[in-house]
């Protein structure tokens, strides 16, 4: 199919992953768009995330130690982690938190992690949805309940998770993409001075007038198709430099919103990704050293 063709679809996709629209609606609108109901089933095999894509570190990778855990980050509240940490390590390095996208934590998200800790950092990715019950395998339920998250107390959650780790004098970044990007700036802001770091994926961000507040460095990394999300993230960015905040921030032109997911054939751009990772690899160890 053509490139505008594709670039329909993602832009259908996003709504629908985004925007609320129904799935009936969407599938007959991808069925417009390409010409027919099969050729938007191979579509949406292409767009969508795959579940069963190969990760690029095996979870039995003989040079980390991964495991589920489960942690009460604050009285009443529980959180079901994924950890992985480097075998060789002599003493516990910094920790870096993984926030996964509104398809809850998946294994995607659980080898963001494992790529992070081959980098050499302790790395924990959350399941936001614990207090819901937890990530379901269907990912429509999963977006559903991440849209009806208790934000501010989703928010207090991360924000303990982030004070744990400082407590015990250790400096702390995050990072997350698309609804995780949006919640490593609400984090920044409801943290202060216990995070040390954050990167953004494409993720939409908070009101500008809530800059001030953060104290940690910012990387914000987006995607230049990525026209919904950019609206709030570019202002933001502004703000932050207003309020002489430590904050960069990288536009990657002529790529699409998810475009570090090597899951999505579609969306995911190698080139963009590498540079992206390459970016945060460097920007954490400027900050968490």
């Amino acid at each position: 199919m053509s490139g505008e063709v594709e670039r329909a679809a993602i832009a259908l996709y996003d709504r629908f992953t985004h925007e609320g629209l129904d799935r009936r609606t969407f599938m007959a609108e991808l069925s417009r768009i390409c010409g027919g109901a099969a050729a938007a089933a191979t579509m949406l095999s292409s767009v969508a995330a795959c579940g069963q894509a190969t990760p690029q570190v095996a979870p039995a990778d003989p040079r980390l130690h991964a495991e589920e855990l489960d942690w009460e980050v604050r009285p009443g509240r529980h959180l079901k982690l994924y950890h992985a940490r480097p075998v060789r390590a002599n003493a516990r390095g910094p920790a870096v938190i993984v926030i996964h996208e509104n398809r809850g934590l998946n294994d995607h998200i659980r080898d963001i992690a494992r790529r992070l800790t081959l980098a050499g950092y302790d790395s924990y990715a959350p399941d936001l949805l614990t207090p819901a019950g937890g990530t379901p395998a269907n990912e429509d339920q999963a977006r559903t309940m991440i849209g009806q998250l208790d934000m501010a107390a989703t928010s207090a959650d991360g924000a303990a998770l982030i004070h744990r780790f400082a407590g015990a004098h250790r400096k702390v970044g995050i990072v997350g993409f698309c609804w995780g990007g949006g919640m490593v700036d609400r984090l920044a802001i409801a943290a202060g001075g216990d995070l040390a770091a954050g990167v953004s994926f494409y993720g939409p961000a908070p009101d500008p007038a809530e800059a001030p507040r953060v104290q940690a460095a910012m990387l914000i990394l987006l995607a230049g198709l990525d026209d919904r999300v950019n609206a709030t993230a570019l202002p933001w960015v502004a703000a932050l430099r207003a309020a002489g905040k430590s904050v960069e921030t990288t536009t990657y032109p002529g790529v699409n919103h998810a475009f570090n997911n090597d899951t999505s054939a579609a969306r995911y751009n190698r080139e963009a990704a590498t540079q992206a990772w390459a970016a945060t690899l460097d920007f954490f160890r400027r900050h968490l050293s």
